[in-house]
This record gives C-alpha cells, sequence and structure tokens, in this order.
C-alpha cells in the first residue's frame, strides 16, 4: 500500500476521533518511573488490573527503581499480580529498574534529555522490553515523538483500508510518522484515542452502530 499520501485521510481520522471522545489525559501516572512500570505491567492487560497492581506497588513503597531492585521477587510479584504473568512482570520490573540504574542512576527524570534514538536502542535492549513498551515509554514518560503500535492500531486501521493487517510494526509505525508532523503531544493524544476507540466500538466483535469513522470504514461497508 502506498503510504505516501495519507496525511489527510490520517488527520481527518485524528480529528473525528478527538470530536467524538475529547482529550484523553494518557498516560494516568504520578511520576516518570510510574509511566514506565506502567508500560511494562499493561503488556497483556486490562489498565484496570493495570491500575490495582500499580495502587498495591504504591501501598507497599515499591514504586522506585531502588525499592524493585531490593524487593524480594515473590513478594514484588504478589503486588503485581492483577496485572496477569505477575511472576514475569517482576522480572521485568526487575530488568528495567536495574538499566534504569546502571545508566541513570536510578532518575527517569534523566530520560528526556537522551537522544531518542539511542534511548530506543537502550530500551530494546532491556530484558523484557518490546517495540511497544519501548515506544510508549518513550512517548508518555519522555515526551519524545514516537507513535506507538499496538493490536487496536492494527486492527482499527487495517479495517479503514489503510494498512494490511499482518503488517509489521515497523510498517504500520512509519505510516504515522511518515504523514504526520513528529508531535508527541499529538502523538499521544492519537494513540490514546485510538485505544478508546478500540474500546467502544471498534471491538474483535465491532460495534458499528454509532461509529464516527463507519462512513470511511472498508469493513463496515462490506458487511
Amino acid at each position: 500500500m502506498d503510504q505516501a499520501s495519507l496525511t489527510p485521510s490520517l488527520t481527518d481520522i485524528y480529528r473525528c476521533l478527538l470530536k467524538k471522545y475529547g482529550p484523553q489525559h494518557w498516560w494516568p501516572a504520578e511520576s516518570r518511573f510510574e509511566m514506565m512500570a506502567g508500560a511494562v505491567l499493561t503488556q497483556s492487560a486490562a489498565w484496570t488490573n493495570v491500575e490495582k497492581a500499580i495502587s498495591r506497588l504504591k501501598a507497599a513503597d515499591l514504586l522506585s527503581p531502588e525499592a524493585i531492585l531490593e524487593a524480594d521477587e515473590y513478594y514484588l510479584a504478589e503486588a503485581i499480580r492483577s496485572s496477569g504473568y505477575f511472576n514475569v512482570k517482576a522480572r521485568k520490573l526487575k530488568a528495567l529498574s536495574a538499566w534504569l540504574q546502571a545508566s541513570y542512576s536510578g532518575q527517569a527524570d534523566k530520560l528526556p534529555y537522551s537522544d531518542g534514538t539511542t534511548l530506543r536502542k537502550e530500551l530494546l535492549g532491556v530484558w523484557g522490553v518490546g517495540e511497544e513498551t519501548a515506544d510508549s515509554i518513550l512517548l508518555y514518560a519522555c515526551g519524545k515523538p514516537v507513535f506507538v503500535i499496538d493490536a487496536y492500531t492494527r486492527r482499527i486501521f487495517s479495517r479503514l483500508g489503510l494498512a494490511e493487517r499482518d503488517a509489521g510494526y515497523d510498517r504500520l509505525q512509519r505510516l504515522f510518522t511518515s504523514n504526520l508532523a513528529a508531535d508527541a503531544a499529538v502523538f499521544n493524544e492519537y494513540h490514546a484515542l485510538i485505544v478508546r476507540h478500540a474500546k467502544e466500538h471498534c471491538r474483535v466483535k465491532p460495534v458499528c452502530k454509532g461509529c464516527v469513522l463507519k462512513a470511511v470504514c472498508k469493513f463496515s461497508s462490506s458487511g
């Protein structure tokens, strides 16, 4: 698919979603490290369950890289049980915290001052951090103009006919970065709106009635 002239379409979709749902105020967090931890915990998890895990981490004074590194792994896993795959995620949080401690003295507030490309490579080198998690950290925790691609993005834009259903992460990401100005605030809001729309209308079994994108959706028109 030619991605060279999709700017009007992508911009129109963004405006439609924003008009429908309004600003989403993502990522909801009290600190940069909380956003980073949330990016790990939200892997294969509903956000409501992630919120429960984060609340338990706060209650146990475990929401800092130092505390996570010092915590017993079993105790840490129990604190995040609601997020699912809690044993593996406990190890992932420890790996992320160890990297942050070793590379940035445990100070997440230093990350925005690093080059985005270099920082992405570093994050992808951390055990348990994939492209979506790394880009979520870059966008939401560091304010870098990186577009996050997830299952919701793939579902919506393949149904709209703007991307292949089996398109790889990089190809889908280029769909947005090649056709939209590099603006972290817009990328932040766009991705949050995609998530909102996927949950309300573009579900696995779509609810096309009332969908603001129905008129331009190839999936809806073919049904």
